[in-house]
Formats: structure tokens, C-alpha cells, sequence
């Protein structure tokens, strides 16, 4: 053990001796001497294991033997405010204020009170306040970003970031916090411009590289991102995250086999982590390897119980391998995990489709159009399970609720000029059909896979014609 170590575990028997003595004295009711010095760490202890009461207890008893030491009513006050009593922490302060009006943190926790009792301006005002001490700048910069960000004012929260990272250009904090708000403000051309400028001037910092990788994935150019995330790999070999999103990129840009590779990289790291085995499944699926599938979704599933997209995986995998009645059983684990996914209840429906459970399919389907009605596809295959059952009516209902949903679905409007036709209401399928052509003359043959017969139609045939381009 190093020096260093050993002064930092007797550090800690000196503490716990300390808690201990004080601990004793409030069981046993009696009145020890502490230094104050001995009563801040005391105290700080109690906070940072966020053991609230008897922090309290603690400093009430330093308040008594020290009244005048400015530290131990910022305490009280922070306990009140985590108390959710926000007008007497500000009254503490107050006290302190005309005590010690000095201190940089009585400011800071004064606007963080302000903070959160939602009143912007006043806690700007404290942490600005705090800022004029010319002490961890870089932090405080931080705290002011956080607030204009809470508020939704990220041009202001990224001024500040910008200012925190001038202070500190190694502050990692304010380097994510400002790719994060650049992103809220919808600016990612500047964090593109901000980050390749930052890299330049400090080309081993692993996440100014990140930062710009991440910038680069959410605008889509992933061959960017791969680039900046081997920079990041290069500089700090076991930075989990920079192999995750380099894979994520690859497979984005279905270099499938490529991206497998990296996922394994990241198992090196961290072999416990689900969702890397659930990502290397994706990619299998996509490469149409579904025994490989199978086996990764399984792995993410026994390290994971409680991931709902891995069961539903498996269940999808043995579909595919014509194995729905045993698939249905896995996509019901994941629905039990995970009530609130419209597309594993369209999984679920379409499986209960296959297998001819009709009016559960039905119960199905409409939870996903509960869920999320601008998935124009469900309202399709709602529509056709209803057609099957020779519910025209009711299938014409589905299909124009759908549109109403979703008004710039072409096949949608396909589709009910196609039903409108077969059930002879030839000038409102010729309104629908024209709608359809307008918005998409490309898709025009979904209404002829549908109802075959509608091609030896001469006036549709013309109608479509005269929308050609």
C-alpha cells in the first residue's frame, strides 16, 4: 500500500472513530467536546451518504457550540431545502449573508434553493453572485448552464458551457453537457464546427473525440463517427462507450459483420452487459442469420431477465424459423416485462393473426393503435384482419380512422379507394384514388396486390396514367 493509501485509510478509521463518538453521544444523551473542524466532517459524512436526520441532529448540535460559524447554517439551510422548506433554508441564508457575505457557497446553495423553487432569475442571480469569487469558475459556469437548460434557454446554457470549458478545457462535464444542449438547440452543424475545432487544439483529450463521434452519428454521417470513436479508442483503449457507438455506427451503415466484430470488443470490457448481446443479435437478424440470432437474444435474456426486447427477439427468431406457437409464448414474457410497446403488441398481434386467433389478434392490434396511432401500418393489417373476416363495414371504419391519423399515408388512401371500388362506391374511391396519386404515384400498385381484379378497370388504369410524370 502506498503512502498515499495509508494516510487515506486512517483518514477513514479517524472518521469512523469520530461518527462513532458522536453517534454514542446523542444515544446516550450526553455532551461531548468536538472541534468544529471534527463536526464539518461529521457532517459532510452524514451528506454524502445522504443520511438527512442525523445530519440534522449533527448540525443543530454544531449550531449550538458555533453559532457564528458561517459553514454549519449553509447546512441547516441545505437541509431545509432538501426538506422541501425553501423559505426557511432562505431565511438561514439570510443570516448568513449579513455573517459571512464572502462565501462562495452560501451563493451557490441560495440559487439552488431559487432553483428549486422554479424561480429562474433569482437563482441566476446567486450563482452569479458566486462567480464574482473567481473560484472553480469552471463549476459554477456549469451550474448556470444547468439552470438556463432546465428552462429550456440552451443558447444560454451552451454560452455558459462554452465559458466553463475556456476555464477548464479538461472539464468532461461541461464538454457532454454542451453536445447535449447544442443537440436540444437543434445545432449540431455547430458542435460538428465547436468539436473538430476543440479536437484540433487538444487532440488526446478522448472526450472532446467522443462528443464529435456522437455529433456526427446524430446527424447521420457514420462514417465520421467511426472515424472520431477511433480516435477515442486509440487515446483510451477501455473506453467502453466509444466501442458501443462505434459498433452501433457500423451497423447503421449495415456493415454488419464489421460492427459484430466490435460488439465482441466490447464483451472483452464487459462481458455482463445485455444489451451487447442484444445488439450483436440485431445485427445477426439483419444478416439473416437467425440461428445466431437466436443464441445472442438468449444470452441477452439470461443476463437481463427484465429485457423485454430480448424475449421478444426470440420470439421473432422462431417465427422466422416457422415456430410461431412456440415464438408467441416468448413475445408474451416481453409484453409482461414491457406493457407499453405498440410494436411488441403488433408482434404479438400479428402472430396471434398467423395462428388464427382472430379476436385476439383484434384486442391486439387495437392497443398498438392505443399506443401509437402514427404507426400507419397497423391500421392496414387491422383493416385486412376485418376485410378476412368479411367485416367490410368495420374495415372501412379502421382504414379511414387510419387516414385521419396519418394524412400523408399514401397506402392508407390506396388501400380504401381499392375497398371503396370492390363494394361499388366508384366517386368516393376515385377521390381516394387521387389523393393516393398525389401524395404517392410510386406506390399505386399496393391498391392492384390487394384487389388483383381492379387492374382490368379502365378508368383507373386511366386515372393513374394521367398522373404519370
Amino acid at each position: 500500500m502506498s503512502s498515499d493509501e495509508l494516510e487515506q485509510d486512517d483518514s477513514l478509521k479517524d472518521l469512523k472513530k469520530l461518527v462513532g463518538r458522536f453517534e454514542e453521544m446523542v444515544e446516550n444523551g450526553n455532551n461531548y467536546y468536538f472541534e468544529s473542524h471534527d463536526l464539518e466532517d461529521i457532517i459532510e459524512h452524514y451528506f454524502e451518504n445522504n443520511l438527512l436526520e442525523k445530519a440534522d441532529k449533527a448540525v443543530e448540535f454544531a449550531i449550538d457550540k458555533y453559532p457564528f460559524i458561517a459553514v454549519f447554517q449553509i447546512r441547516k439551510a441545505q437541509i431545509l431545502g432538501l426538506s422541501n422548506k425553501g423559505r426557511e433554508a432562505l431565511k438561514v441564508l439570510t443570516n448568513v449573508e449579513g455573517m459571512d457575505p464572502n462565501n462562495l457557497e452560501l451563493y451557490m446553495i441560495k440559487g439552488a434553493i431559487y432553483s428549486q423553487m422554479g424561480l429562474m432569475e433569482m437563482a441566476l442571480e446567486n450563482y452569479k453572485k458566486a462567480a464574482e469569487f473567481d473560484e472553480d469558475l469552471d463549476e459554477i459556469y456549469i451550474t448556470i448552464a444547468m439552470e438556463f437548460g432546465k428552462n429550456e434557454k440552451y443558447a444560454d446554457a451552451i454560452f455558459y458551457l462554452k465559458k466553463a470549458i475556456e476555464e477548464n478545457p479538461k472539464n468532461e462535464l461541461a464538454l457532454y453537457e454542451l453536445a447535449f444542449n447544442f443537440d436540444l438547440n437543434k445545432q449540431l452543424e455547430d458542435s460538428v464546427k465547436y468539436f473538430t475545432e476543440y479536437t484540433d487544439k487538444y487532440p488526446y483529450s478522448d472526450s472532446g473525440w467522443f462528443n464529435l463521434g456522437m455529433t456526427y452519428s446524430r446527424l447521420s454521417l457514420y462514417e465520421e463517427a467511426v472515424q472520431s470513436y477511433d480516435y477515442v479508442i486509440a487515446i483510451s483503449d477501455k473506453f467502453e462507450s466509444a466501442y458501443i457507438n462505434k459498433a452501433n455506427a457500423l451497423a447503421n451503415m449495415e456493415k454488419f459483420d464489421e460492427a459484430i466484430a466490435v460488439y465482441q470488443e466490447v464483451l472483452k470490457l464487459n462481458d455482463n452487459d445485455a444489451y451487447t448481446y442484444y445488439f450483436i443479435a440485431e445485427c445477426y437478424e439483419n444478416k439473416e442469420d437467425y440461428d445466431n440470432a437466436l443464441v445472442y437474444y438468449h444470452k441477452a435474456a439470461s443476463k437481463d431477465h427484465n429485457l423485454a426486447g430480448a424475449w421478444v427477439g426470440i420470439g421473432v427468431m422462431l417465427d422466422y424459423k416457422d415456430r410461431t406457437d412456440e415464438g408467441i409464448h416468448y413475445v408474451k414474457k416481453g409484453l409482461e416485462i414491457d406493457k407499453e410497446d405498440a410494436d411488441y403488441w403488433y408482434i404479438y398481434g400479428s402472430f396471434q393473426e398467423k395462428m388464427r386467433f382472430f379476436e385476439d389478434a383484434e384486442v391486439s392490434y387495437k392497443k398498438v393503435i392505443e399506443l401509437n396511432p402514427s404507426l400507419s401500418g397497423i391500421w392496414l393489417d387491422y383493416a385486412n384482419l376485418l376485410y378476412e373476416q368479411n367485416q367490410k363495414d368495420a374495415s372501412l371504419e379502421i382504414l379511414a380512422e387510419g387516414i385521419k391519423n396519418n394524412p400523408q399515408s399514401a397506402a392508407l388512401h390506396y388501400r380504401l379507394s381499392a375497398c371503396l371500388f370492390a363494394i361499388g362506391q366508384k366517386q368516393e374511391a376515385t377521390s381516394m384514388l387521387e389523393n393516393a396519386l398525389k401524395l404517392n404515384y410510386e406506390e399505386h400498385n399496393e391498391m392492384f396486390a390487394y384487389i388483383p381484379q381492379l387492374k382490368e378497370n379502365p378508368s383507373i388504369l386511366e386515372l393513374i396514367q394521367s398522373f404519370k410524370k
